[in-house]
């Protein structure tokens, strides 16, 4: 049975509050669905991770590329350029078509629908499977302050393992949104290789590329005090790339290019565009010709907000280091090779604290 109102003060103890939302399966979306009118004291972010109106550009904003003639040049060096400028934009004409991205919103909804006795058969403790995972926040067991954020994390293995253990409410939408994205991906991919003087993806090429993916169903439900906390905190992504689709609610901020101060650009949702971003291993993999960038996103005191983020990835075995095409004008690499598993591991073993993972990977001059 759900708390009432008189209970709600327990949830500023950690252990009702990890009990209430993640061994019962109800998720920050069961507290807002409560009628909590004040943040549990965990979620509470100290003041400078909050994000204040102040530090958003306004005016300002990331890329928008048109890829209807992506094989252009000039698409090819505005995306390259934005790559290695921006690490975000958007795209629109692209090859994914507009119901398949209606579909899998709807489809995250209704997963985030069900009861929470059937979300928690998804979770760490009783997935059937370890590529299936319900969750909450980012890392509970290594972050100080909680993200108002559940999600569902499926990485993909095959078809018939998705069959088998992906939730049916959701499983066909997002396999075929998965299916149309992979040729937004490679063509995306074979733009940015072609930028830093990799003419042909062989198999090997493409492994470290995009050998696994995984995507996730984003839940960010309405917050009685959304100023005090973080949908996401301040990251960058491990991936090589991130395919991102985001409602009509908003709540995205990108690190600005500004190398002064602690300045955000809003993300502004475009009906039927797919947000884009470098991740980690492609800024090692181009010995940071392409930048991955901070981004983080707000919580909402008014709507219920989702997103669907496509991470493309290394297998993780795969080594990965600045790509030797990279190097051969006698570039110095500033990275090492390091496994990918081992980079994945370090960025999940901590809370989200911008973009200091890349360190795991970095090459310092010895002195």
């Amino acid at each position: 049975m759900a708390p009432t109102i008189s209970d709600i003060q327990q949830f500023n103890d950690s252990s009702a509050l990890t009990d209430f939302v993640i061994n019962q399966g109800n998720g920050v979306k069961g507290l807002s669905e409560i009628g909590l009118k004040a943040l549990p004291k965990p979620y509470i972010q100290p003041l400078e991770e909050r994000m204040c109106r102040d530090k958003v550009i306004p005016q300002e904003s990331i890329p928008i590329i048109d890829m209807s003639n992506w094989d252009h040049p000039q698409v090819a060096k505005a995306i390259c350029d934005a790559a290695q400028i921006w690490g975000f934009f958007q795209i629109i004409n692209h090859a994914v078509p507009i119901q398949v991205l209606e579909n899998v919103k709807d489809a995250t909804h209704r997963f985030f629908g069900l009861p929470a006795d059937q979300k928690k058969k998804y979770s760490k403790e009783h997935s059937a499977s370890t590529n299936v995972r319900f969750g909450t926040s980012f890392s509970p067991k290594a972050e100080k302050s909680l993200e108002w954020k559940d999600y569902l994390s499926l990485f993909f293995v095959s078809e018939e393992e998705a069959a088998a253990y992906w939730p049916p409410v959701c499983r066909e939408q997002v396999l075929e949104y998965m299916r149309k994205s992979e040729v937004v991906i490679k063509q995306l991919l074979q733009i940015l290789m072609n930028g830093v003087n990799v003419k042909d993806i062989d198999e090997t090429k493409q492994s470290v590329l995009m050998g696994s993916v995984r995507t996730n169903l984003n839940y960010y439900p309405i917050c009685p005090n959304p100023e005090l906390t973080v949908g996401v905190g301040r990251h960058s992504d491990v991936s090589t790339l991130t395919i991102l689709l985001q409602d009509e609610i908003g709540g995205l901020y990108v690190r600005g290019t500004e190398t002064e101060g602690d300045n955000w650009i809003h993300v502004p949702p475009i009906k039927g565009s797919l947000v884009i971003n470098v991740g980690d291993a492609l800024q090692i993999l181009s010995n940071g010709r392409y930048r991955s960038v901070e981004h983080r996103v707000t919580a909402s005191g008014t709507k219920n907000r989702i997103s669907v983020p496509i991470f493309v990835n290394p297998r993780p075995n795969d080594i990965i280091g600045p790509l030797p095409q990279v190097l051969q004008c006698g570039e110095k690499p500033i990275y090492k090779q390091v496994v990918y598993a081992d980079y994945v591991r370090h960025f999940f073993r901590k809370a989200h604290d911008g973009k200091k993972t890349v360190e795991f990977a970095q090459i310092y001059p010895t002195k």
